[in-house]
């Protein structure tokens, strides 16, 4: 319900202003909306120390890598070992897990003459014992057919 001014007047002549101006409030938002989006980032920088220094060896930073290699003749490798036929699944439940307890990555190298089911058929024994993340070897890049 919107107040309309009484048309009294007051001693002076003017009716009292009822309307609230909300332009210089969103004006104030504003500037402070900018000045906290411009600070925020520089709140979350870290205290600058000069640290020590030390004759210890780093932590190896690299990730534990398996290959698996499958031949022209459909022939399994785990890293220069063959595997027998039906015994990739406990091969690969015997490989230790990384530090952090995730498995390493595995890298997938199989001859483009193989059929794509015994690709698969691999890939599928990886995901079963766990190894979601593996990473598929080319020779090189080329164009879509």
């Amino acid at each position: 319900m919107a107040f309309t001014p009484s048309r009294r007047r007051t001693r002076r002549g003017r009716a009292p202003m009822a309307e609230i101006n909300v332009t210089p409030l969103v004006d104030v938002m504003l500037v402070l909306l900018i000045i906290f989006m411009v600070t925020a980032p520089l709140l979350t920088a870290g205290v600058p120390i000069d640290l020590p220094d030390s004759n210890a060896k780093p932590l190896d930073q690299t990730p534990s890598q398996i290959e698996l290699s499958i031949a022209t003749d459909g022939t399994v490798y785990l890293d220069k070992t063959v595997v027998a036929p039906g015994t990739l699944g406990a091969m690969l439940e015997a490989v230790p897990k990384g530090a952090d307890g995730k498995p390493p990555l595995v890298t997938l190298r199989a001859d483009k003459t193989l059929e794509y089911g015994k690709v698969m058929g691999v890939m599928g024994e990886l995901n079963h014992a766990g190894f979601n993340a593996i990473s598929l070897v080319t020779d090189r890049s080329v164009s879509a057919p």
